[in-house]
């Protein structure tokens, strides 16, 4: 059972990304999100210190979101090639999704806060991929690889052509073209036969 504790926590956290979503930290208040997660402002400050310490909290919280949908739909699936393209989906619309919560997490954690914040917080998403990579290798699926490193690479590089697509604007090619693109360069740098 949740205790009212997380439940406040969380109806901060989610209050704060819905606003930031709209108005963009700046003119988001503190205030603004007490009202919204209908807590006292005070209750605020028991959890975070300022909204610029929200950033790291929504950026953990947004991960396990997206993990969780990629576990989701990849439950059960043993074929490397479609649990690798639902990786690619999921990333694509949680960052349409979220695209602006995204900007300012990554401005913040990348100004206000080390690389190990960022490692702890991807930590729980490389080693699941780490776990379906050994097991697509074990599988003959893909090639022998350096598991641990290209778990971190590959969930990177997705994100960022997510990111050129849905934040810097970048449409060389339609959604599904994109997608298509790098699920088929993703393959042909894992396989031996990338047919």
């Amino acid at each position: 059972m949740v205790n009212s504790a997380n439940r406040k926590y969380d109806k901060i956290l989610q209050s704060a990304i819905e606003i930031i979503s709209e108005k963009g930290l700046e003119k988001t208040s503190i205030s603004d999100i007490a009202k919204k997660a209908n807590v006292a402002q005070g209750t605020f400050y028991l959890y975070f210190r300022s909204k610029h310490a929200l950033i790291p909290a929504i950026a953990e919280n947004l991960l396990q979101l997206l993990l969780k949908k990629i576990k989701n739909r990849s439950n059960g699936k043993e074929d490397f090639w479609e649990i690798l393209y639902i990786i690619i989906d999921e990333t694509f619309e949680t960052t349409k999704e979220y695209k602006e919560v995204l900007v300012l997490c990554y401005g913040g954690l990348a100004f206000g806060y080390s690389m190990e914040t960022w490692e702890a917080i991807y930590s729980p998403y490389y080693q699941w991929f780490e776990n379906v990579l050994s097991k697509a290798i074990n599988n003959n699926q893909i090639v022998q690889i350096n598991v641990e490193w290209h778990a971190k690479m590959m969930i990177n590089l997705i994100e960022n052509v997510a990111e050129r697509l849905y934040i810097a604007k970048d449409h060389g090619n339609t959604l599904e073209e994109t997608k298509q693109e790098l699920f088929h360069f993703l393959k042909r740098s894992l396989t031996h036969n990338p047919s």
